[in-house]
Order: C-alpha cells, then sequence, then structure tokens
C-alpha cells in the first residue's frame, strides 16, 4: 500500500489556500470589472464577471467605497475619485483656463444669486462639476458631496448631449436611462425632442428631473475649433425659479466664454475620461 511522504497532506493544503484569491486579489477583480464598463455596474453584474458570491463582493465595494476607490452610482458602481486620479483619468480644467472662466461664472451668480455650475462630460456618462459657486437659497441635490450627475436628466448634461454626437450616440447605445423623479425623461423619443430644442435654443432646461425641488438651466461653451467643451449652468429653487429669465442670463454668459476662450486655454479633450 503506497505511503505518503511526510509533510505530503500539508503542501497539498498549502497549495489549495495559495490557489484560493484573498481578498486583495478579489477587490483587484471588482476594480479592474468597474474599470472595464462605460457605464454603473450592478452588484449582479459583478457578480457574474468575477465569480464572487453577492456577499462577499458586497464587503469588499463597502471598503473601496470608503476608500474611495469605488463610488455608488444609481443601483449600480463605478470608479472612485481616488482610482481615477491614480489612472491619471481624472482632469478638471487645464491650467490658465480658469483664470478666464472664473469672472464670467461670478458675474452670473451675481446676476442670478442662484448656484452656478461649470460642467464637463466625465466616466460613466455623467456631468462632472469642475467649478460651483452656491447661492444662499439653494435646496440640497444628489449632487453634493460628488460634485458628479448624470448627463440625461440634468440641464448641463442635455447642453453637452445636444451639441456632442458622439456623446449622445454612447448615452443611447448605453441602453435605458434611469429615472430618478417621477419629471425623469425616460424616454428616447422624449430626450431627442428635448436635445433638438436645445440646438435650437441654445439652452437646456432640467426640472426637477434628478432631485425633487431643484430646477435647473444650462448652456453649452464652446472652444475655438466649434466644438463643446464644457456647459455652463444655473440651478435654483424650483418654485421660485424664473426659468426664462435665468435661460437668458446663462445663454448670455456662456456666449461670452465661448468668445473669450483662446486656443491655447481650450486645447483639451472633449471630456473628463
Amino acid at each position: 500500500m503506497p505511503t505518503q511522504a511526510p509533510g505530503h497532506e500539508q503542501n497539498v493544503t498549502d497549495d489549495r489556500r495559495a490557489a484560493q484569491p484573498g481578498s486583495l486579489e478579489r477587490g483587484i477583480d471588482i476594480l479592474l470589472a468597474l474599470s472595464a464598463a462605460a457605464r454603473p455596474v450592478s452588484l449582479s453584474e459583478l457578480c457574474r464577471s468575477t465569480g464572487l458570491p453577492k456577499s462577499t463582493a458586497h464587503r469588499i465595494l463597502g471598503v473601496l467605497c470608503a476608500r474611495e476607490l469605488a463610488r455608488r452610482v444609481g443601483n449600480g458602481y463605478m470608479p472612485g475619485e481616488v482610482l481615477e486620479t491614480m489612472a491619471g483619468t481624472a482632469r478638471a480644467l487645464v491650467p490658465g483656463t480658469r483664470a478666464v472662466v472664473l469672472p464670467y461664472l461670478l458675474y452670473l451668480y451675481e446676476a442670478t444669486r442662484q448656484t452656478v455650475n461649470l460642467a464637463v462630460p466625465a466616466a460613466g456618462l455623467e456631468a462632472r462639476y469642475v467649478e460651483r459657486l452656491y447661492g444662499h437659497n439653494r435646496v440640497d441635490s444628489r449632487s453634493d458631496g460628488t460634485d458628479r450627475a448624470p448627463l440625461h436628466c440634468t440641464a448641463t448634461g442635455k447642453a453637452l448631449l445636444a451639441f456632442d454626437p458622439r456623446l449622445r450616440h454612447e448615452l443611447i447605445a448605453r441602453g435605458p436611462f434611469e429615472r430618478w423623479t417621477r419629471r425623469t425623461v425616460t424616454t428616447l423619443t422624449g430626450l431627442e425632442r428635448e436635445l433638438a430644442q436645445v440646438r435650437r435654443n441654445g439652452v437646456a432646461y432640467a426640472q426637477e428631473e434628478y432631485t425633487e425641488g431643484v430646477a435647473c438651466v444650462a448652456a453649452p461653451v464652446f472652444g475655438p475649433a466649434g466644438t463643446v467643451c464644457m456647459a455652463l449652468g444655473v440651478a435654483a429653487p424650483a418654485h421660485a425659479a424664473q426659468l426664462a429669465r435665468l435661460g437668458i442670463s446663462v445663454r448670455g454668459a456662456a456666449q461670452a466664454i465661448s468668445a473669450a476662450l483662446s486656443p491655447s486655454s481650450c486645447s483639451w479633450p472633449l471630456r473628463v475620461p
């Protein structure tokens, strides 16, 4: 009868333990899955792609979110701010641009006394707010603390979508639009109708589509090549917002910024990857 050499059973046990992924490897698998996705990934999708149990994936995601390596977006997850920075994919205003733009933001704030936002496209088909001046009577928004919001249900997002065909194609290809409030536009027909109006009028509106009680107006800002590079918006309490008047102020400020930008100060990509 064959006998096992001393220590053989221990070696087999050690090999099995080494073959089993630890928490670090599982966390890396989750981060790789998030980085490869063009949209928020649900917990179920992550479990299918990584082979992890839901309880394990949920626990690791909690740690990753706490460390800002991942973040929650609606019912899904995306790479977090720290991970994007480490990967070199997070980018704000190009040096020198802020000095050109900020005076117009201050002017718009003085004219409206409402929250002023400057946004650029970001990963996950979101608008990333790179400058914000808060109004005194502001209403809390879902974007507070993250400085990000979906494109399809925000005024800045619609201003970007209306004048960026590639961005619009990516959004349509992603699939259904998430509903955030009872006013959120969730159909392609409805969104396309609104974007056509934005292209005609040069102003985008969102009335309580992302956050109840918040109404927004935005206009595109164009670089010297004629392509949209950011969107300027104003957010106000929905019950008191005079959207037509705000629209005139926002569009005028956005046009002034477009005229003031030089080739060197707007030589950036059309989006924040």
